[in-house]
């Protein structure tokens, strides 16, 4: 018997990364926020890795926290080691990435869910969503209650029609054994959407009395650990080490010998797998030349003897799980308490939603997370608080909010899913970023804040701390391209840096473009006065030592703006269009880009394809302009 159970602005569909920040989101920016879950103890559950960032996941947390969100807090709160990646390298692939307490992680977000004013958190299963003359007005639990809204998110992750394989065992279950979702997905389908089957896997977790840490290398986070969100000053958190161990000869051995019941080689597994995070089994297979793999050693909380083996991930026997473990140097005497699987899942088609990620086919409806195709926390979280805030707009009546490319690995990440769809779990590089140089760890906040700030998620204490930031980076800029510089107090310094002495006074700006000569130096021949924090010393020296390849990506950014400056009418009617190729008509009636510049990237349509519509659409304004 179905019931009234209440009515909403916003219902959030599951409450794993995605579904957290959207809910977040909306309610902070007022809106009546129904959190539905299946089970209220999974909140922002870590179902595989207790790791949040890395490279390009990373940046997307910063961004997630530019813009109000919540996953950079919550681990700044509940990290057990932090790292920062690729320090040898360039600024554009610094990446912070932190092992979590994962149960920690999850309690505290839940905490903060619960102490979020507009937010109702409910435990119940949605299994019909209510649509009226194409726009959703509600959903259906199993329990039969009615929840009525103006705006559904449906961020379901790996439960839609979730289902576990484990050498030859099968059987329907979401992540770590959790009550799958099995009705949603026939009422998706029922809306007209076109869903398909992705898998993913995690490995499994030992005991820590049980390895040898003397056969392993010590992985210890920085002594002086930075952080994810802008509002976090310090931490005494106490940091735990990872371990680095290899597989061997004998793993691949035990592998290749036991392929026949390898689940993914016996055609069990039907959903296509994520490219860039492969089983341990495809991975021998595929890379047969290797003599050996990386294999972290990752604890999951502080409270627990469970042990996470990254880079292990894999859906064999269980027996054959345990014997590729043993002949693991460190791991030869092991106690497996998990078993790794592979969890089969339904997808919605990303190409069937706007940039918005409001649905083309139901209005009012949004997708976010593993939903749309993506894999990992990160993904989920950018594309929650995204979705979130353009729910609370819409009821609001409000414009969208759409992170262009050059703005965010989060524009990257949603362009490149609604605009090309994604033929297996999409996973974010630093190499999918054609501005990758400006989409830096270190300026997410110079990015997105005042978007974060605009939309009512930023505070005005914190956007003026932002804004004081700013101001003082541009003056100490200011101040060293104005600043001269003795040869004489400048003979030391360059000497120890092995750096060319000058006999002529230069300015502080110039020298420090020199690669070898760093902030640092420069501060203590040329002191500033004013009161820099290290955050800020880093940005002026950023800016100022790739000042130049900063200027060529911006201006390679404002040729990109003005192509998506040319908007496309939505009731562009492309058969009609003269000239254009068969393919093209076809992918742009699909995808209906918003811009010229949206066209030009989806796959198919050609330059001689975006020339003819150029023209099209100058004629056809044209005669709108004339009507009008």
């Amino acid at each position: 018997m179905n019931y009234e159970a209440g009515q909403y602005d916003i219902i959030v569909v599951g409450a794993g990364h995605a579904g957290s920040e959207a809910a977040l989101a909306a309610a902070r920016m007022g809106c009546e926020t129904l959190l539905l879950t299946i089970n209220l103890d999974m909140v922002a559950f870590m179902p595989c890795n207790p790791s949040i960032g890395g490279p390009a996941k990373g940046h997307v947390v910063r961004e997630v926290d530019a813009l109000g969100g919540e996953m950079g807090r919550n681990i700044d709160k509940t990290f057990i080691q932090m790292r920062m990646l690729n320090t040898g390298k360039g600024p554009a692939v610094h990446a912070l990435r932190a092992q979590a307490d994962k149960f920690a992680y999850q309690h505290e977000m839940k905490k903060t869910i619960e102490e979020t004013d507009h937010l109702t958190l409910r435990q119940g299963m949605a299994e019909e969503l209510i649509v009226e003359e194409g726009k959703v007005v509600g959903i259906v639990t199993s329990t039969g209650a009615i929840y009525r809204a103006k705006a559904v998110v449906i961020t379901t992750g790996t439960y839609l029609r979730g289902k576990i394989i484990m050498g030859e065992l099968m059987y329907q279950s979401g992540p770590n054994n959790q009550q799958p979702s099995l009705k949603l997905s026939a009422s998706l389908k029922d809306q007209g959407f076109d869903l398909v089957r992705f898998k993913t896997g995690t490995p499994p977790r030992v005991h820590k009395d049980s390895i040898d840490f003397s056969k392993t290398e010590i992985q210890p986070g920085d002594d002086n650990p930075k952080f994810f969100s802008y509002e976090t000053v310090s931490s005494d958190n106490e940091q735990l080490p990872c371990w680095l161990t290899y597989t061997s000869e004998k793993t691949h051995q035990i592998i290749n010998d036991n392929l026949h019941r390898a689940p993914m080689f016996s055609g069990a597994i039907e959903g296509t797998g994520p490219r860039y995070c492969p089983s341990i089994e495809d991975k021998i297979v595929r890379f047969a030349d290797k003599p050996k793999h990386q294999i972290f050693l990752e604890p999951e909380g502080k409270n627990t003897s469970e042990y996470y083996v990254q880079g292990l991930s894999t859906s064999m026997p269980e027996d054959v799980q345990l014997g590729i473990l043993r002949s693991i140097p460190g791991l030869e005497k092991v106690e497996m308490m998990r078993n790794g699987y592979a969890i089969e899942y339904d997808a919605v088609k990303p190409t069937q939603l706007w940039p918005s990620l409001e649905t083309k086919l139901v209005d009012g409806l949004f997708t976010a997370g593993q939903i749309n195709g993506t894999s990992g926390y990160e993904e989920a979280a950018g594309q929650g608080v995204i979705a979130g805030i353009n729910s609370a707009r819409k009821v609001q009546g409000k414009e969208p909010v759409i992170i262009e490319r050059s703005q965010g690995y989060i524009g990257v990440m949603i362009d490149d899913l609604v605009t090309k769809g994604t033929n297996d779990p999409y996973r974010l590089l630093t190499s999918r970023a054609e501005y990758r140089l400006l989409l830096r760890h270190d300026n997410a906040d110079l990015r997105l804040t005042p978007i974060g700030y605009e939309i009512g998620l930023i505070t005005e204490e914190r956007y003026q701390a932002f804004l004081n930031k700013k101001e003082l980076v541009s003056q100490e800029v200011e101040r060293l391209r104005t600043t001269k510089i003795r040869p004489d107090a400048a003979e030391a310094m360059l000497v120890a840096a092995n750096s060319a002495i000058t006999n002529n006074s230069i300015d502080a700006m110039t020298l420090l473009r020199r690669p070898e000569i760093t902030y640092a130096m420069l501060e203590k021949v040329s002191p500033s006065e004013l009161p820099l924090t290290d955050e800020m010393m880093e940005q002026v020296e950023i800016q100022i030592k790739y000042a130049g390849y900063i200027e060529k990506q911006l201006i390679q950014v404002e040729r990109l703006n003005k192509m998506e400056k040319k908007k496309i009418p939505d009731d562009i009617d492309y058969s009609d269009v003269h000239g254009l190729a068969s393919e093209a008509k076809q992918k742009l009636a699909s995808i209906r880009p918003l811009s010229i510049g949206q066209a030009t990237r989806i796959a198919g349509v050609t330059p001689a394809d975006i020339s003819i519509l150029i023209v099209y659409l100058e004629h056809y304004n044209r005669v709108i302009a004339a009507r009008g």
